[in-house]
């Protein structure tokens, strides 16, 4: 049966600055066998070229076309609403090049969209105008509601967090496209050009890849190598098609020898 690959990346690939043993050859095995993959990710603060070179500190040589961002998604997703738009942003350079590809502009005068994107920009002052923005009609968007990301120097507060305090102030309930947003997705489906049924998602969260890939019907890999332990499983009401220790499990036999 044909099939392909949707990866999450930190938590299957690397963690922090460390790569997981088997994912180069993994992804060697894929590019090798013609499948086709494409890495998914929540973090908006890059842009695909910035995924590629880090990708290739891991021993993995991929292109651009291969990487889809939450950045991306999220410029998709204001543009089909409302193209040719104005947004503030708090995010780092990934969401900015992002939007500024679907020609958006960048604006602190009545926006249509405050867009909430991970990074470490965040100050008072731009909480503030994020907030007199909301107040004058500008809609909520982030790219993820994780509300903390894992750093080799221990976790950080994460897009989600930011969020959190603009919804209090704000009383506005924030939109997420990232996963596991059925647009994201869905988005990611149709860029590697394969049916609902012969997608499989590798991931390590129960809440954001695995949620994300029963919503749509997608086949599913959680791997144990990141924030989901076998124990917790039983604490969602949805599972994964399968569990593995790592993604090493994935390499055939013959190519891991």
């Amino acid at each position: 049966m044909k099939h392909g690959y949707l990866i999450d990346m930190d938590g299957v690939i690397y963690r922090g600055s460390e790569a997981i043993p088997g994912a180069a050859e993994f992804i060697r095995y894929l590019q090798e066998s013609g499948l086709p993959y494409l890495f998914l990710t929540n973090n908006s603060a890059f842009t695909p070229l910035d995924v590629v070179v880090k990708l290739r500190k891991f021993g993995i040589d991929t292109t651009p076309e291969h990487v889809c961002t939450a950045a991306e998604a999220t410029a998709a997703f204001v543009h089909k609403q409302r193209p040719n738009g104005t947004a503030f942003v708090i995010g780092e350079g990934g969401m900015l090049a992002a939007l500024h590809d679907i020609g958006y502009a960048i604006s602190r005068d009545k926006p249509d969209y405050v867009i909430i994107g991970e990074g470490r920009v965040l100050n008072f002052e731009m909480a503030e105008q994020a907030h007199r923005c909301i107040a004058a009609g500008a809609h909520l968007i982030s790219t993820n509601s994780d509300t903390w990301c894992p750093t080799d120097n221990g976790p950080r507060p994460g897009c989600g967090a930011i969020v959190a305090l603009l919804e209090s102030a704000t009383g506005k309930k924030a939109y997420h496209v990232g996963k596991p947003n059925p647009f994201m997705m869905r988005m990611a489906r149709k860029r590697i050009g394969l049916a609902t049924d012969e997608v499989i998602m590798i991931g390590d969260t129960m809440e954001t890849d695995i949620r994300g890939a029963t919503d749509l019907g997608y086949r599913s890999i959680l791997v144990l190598t990141g924030s989901t332990t076998r124990e917790s499983l039983r604490e969602h009401p949805f599972a994964p098609t399968e569990v593995v220790e790592s993604i090493a499990e994935l390499v055939p036999a013959a190519l891991a020898a």
